[in-house]
């Protein structure tokens, strides 16, 4: 009985810090999770594409590097950097002071030529009169002859350096080649230009294209009209989509690798020379299951996502297989089904049949927008 009394004691204790005071409110239910519809992804069926890994840069198709014609000093440049030029537009004037004196100089022997060209004529002219009477030798009149053939070619010879004279006055003046806008300005007014330095390059936009390397191991897998899909750092997630149009025939020496030209097609198109691409050529393709990386959670050897079914979470295990080499998703070979809704990026907090809400697409527009004014 001595024992059996502080045991009933003891238990009372217990029964009473289990039970809450009287009057005190009931525990209220954990509050679900409020998803908006940008937090949820839905599983389709894509295409998995397997082809080489192509490299290389976006660079126009149609552009010009325009260099001095002459040796002179430059006097202006009209365009800078990005500025967008017509077809004939002058771009970057030279002085011409020097060029437009040797013009003047030669248009003076050009006319001197002339004068002596006419008079040598009018001179064979008359002689020949004069012989068909019996008044002048033969010999004067052979030797008027080629005093007029000799003043035929100096005026030949004259008009040349006139238009070569005029040409080196319109090379003082660089145009624009095509419509476009100015890539890279390379000099500025004060500037001496020798002959074949560069002045500045000019670029269509419009004509853009992805020049690729890609390994001359996989070069046997690519041929013209294959699709092509890359990214553009700059560009984030976006992709691009193109075709092969070329395949080279020759090898880099140095690195081995093949260079390989894409047309840019679709759409969406990158509008920066110069920029990093990365890609792969779709020498082969199936339907997929795909899911993303992120929607992925790893524990140990086994993979998980989190699946929406109806209002609550559900932790589902996940058999992957192979992985996109373009997007970097995974195949699905067992666990989720087309159609299923999973969780984005999913929080390590979560729980197995945990509650969930989803925000309404009108209430969430609602809620960004600040308070009207009274």
């Amino acid at each position: 009985m001595r024992i059996l009394l502080p045991l009933l004691g003891l238990f009372l204790l217990l029964a009473g810090c289990g039970r809450a005071p009287a009057g005190a409110p009931a525990a209220a239910p954990a509050a679900p999770l409020l998803i908006a519809a940008e937090d949820v992804i839905t599983l389709k069926v894509a295409p998995l594409a397997s082809g080489p890994l192509i490299t290389g840069s976006i660079q126009p198709d149609r552009r010009a590097d325009l260099r001095a014609e002459v040796s002179s000093v430059v006097l202006a440049v009209l365009k800078e950097n990005g500025q967008p030029v017509r077809r004939g537009e002058v771009l970057v004037r030279l002085d011409d002071t020097s060029i437009r004196d040797a013009l003047l100089s030669a248009q003076e022997a050009e006319r001197a030529a002339a004068q002596a060209f006419e008079q040598a004529g009018r001179q064979f002219q008359r002689l020949q009169t004069l012989r068909a009477s019996g008044m002048a030798s033969a010999q004067a009149l052979e030797d008027a002859e080629i005093r007029r053939n000799s003043t035929q070619s100096d005026l030949s010879a004259a008009k040349a350096r006139v238009v070569q004279a005029r040409q080196q006055l319109q090379r003082t003046e660089a145009r624009a080649p095509f419509d476009g806008i100015v890539g890279e300005r390379k000099v500025s007014a004060g500037d001496t230009a020798q002959v074949g330095k560069e002045l500045l390059k000019v670029i269509d936009p419009r004509s853009l294209r992805f020049e690729g390397l890609v390994s001359s191991d996989a070069v046997q897998a690519i041929r013209p009209g294959q699709a092509v899909n890359f990214r553009v750092n700059g560009y984030g997630r976006q992709e691009f989509a193109g075709r092969v149009r070329l395949v080279s025939p020759t090898a880099n020496a140095a690195t081995r690798q093949v260079e390989v030209l894409v047309d840019i097609t679709g759409d969406a198109s990158p509008r920066l020379a110069g920029l990093y691409a990365e890609g792969r050529v779709e020498s082969a393709s199936a339907q997929a299951l795909l899911v993303p990386a992120s929607a992925i959670v790893r524990e140990g050897d086994r993979a998980f996502a989190w699946r929406l079914d109806g209002k609550a979470l559900r932790k589902v295990a996940v058999t992957l297989g192979e992985r996109d080499p373009r997007r970097g998703d995974h195949v699905v070979r067992a666990g989720l089904a087309e159609g299923d809704r999973l969780l984005r990026h999913p929080m390590g907090s979560l729980r197995d049949g945990q509650a969930v809400e989803e925000a309404a697409p009108a209430a969430s527009a609602a809620a960004s927008q600040p308070p009207a004014k009274p």
